[in-house]
């Protein structure tokens, strides 16, 4: 049954992520570098990361949607649909409101119910962390990943003065 849910989901997300591309994404421009490129950058920082991310699991980038791979790497949800639904969730708690965001959001919880809890946890892991949604990350490769990832990892703290 379970394998049943997730060729559903799968299903969904293949019908729906051009048209979402298309329509919602108009504005957006594709990412100047290609997953070769992304090789050739320094060890450590965030381009290198994401090159050997597709790399490894023999991923193309998506044109205007590459930000997405970069929240895996920065939230460590793997790509299976459990996590990318929790992913969502963390978006969520982080700030990020788009429609598409809430479909998944939904659609997940009612195809996956026992992963309630985790998509609970991922929701606050986004609350608590900086506001990162909103990043336009290929400006960004050139920075050492694992700074980059314990510095958005860290909540902004209110200043009194």
């Amino acid at each position: 049954m379970k394998k049943l849910r997730v060729q559903f989901i799968l299903f969904m997300y293949e019908n729906s992520q051009k048209q979402y591309r298309k329509y919602f994404k108009k504005k957006k421009r594709q990412w100047q570098f290609s997953e070769a490129q992304l090789l050739n950058f320094q060890n450590d920082s965030l381009g290198k990361v994401l090159g050997d991310f597709y790399q490894k699991h023999g991923f193309r980038m998506i044109p205007k949607m590459e930000n997405h791979d970069v929240y895996h790497l920065i939230t460590d949800f793997s790509t299976n649909i459990q996590d990318e639904i929790a992913m969502q969730y963390l978006l969520f708690g982080n700030g990020k409101k788009t429609a598409y965001l809430l479909g998944t959001m939904l659609l997940g919880t009612l195809v996956f119910p026992e992963y309630y809890k985790m998509y609970y946890e991922a929701y606050h892991k986004g609350k608590e962390m900086k506001t990162f949604h909103h990043l336009n990350f290929e400006e960004l490769l050139w920075q050492n990943f694992y700074h980059l990832k314990d510095f958005l990892r860290q909540k902004e703290t209110p200043v009194s003065f």
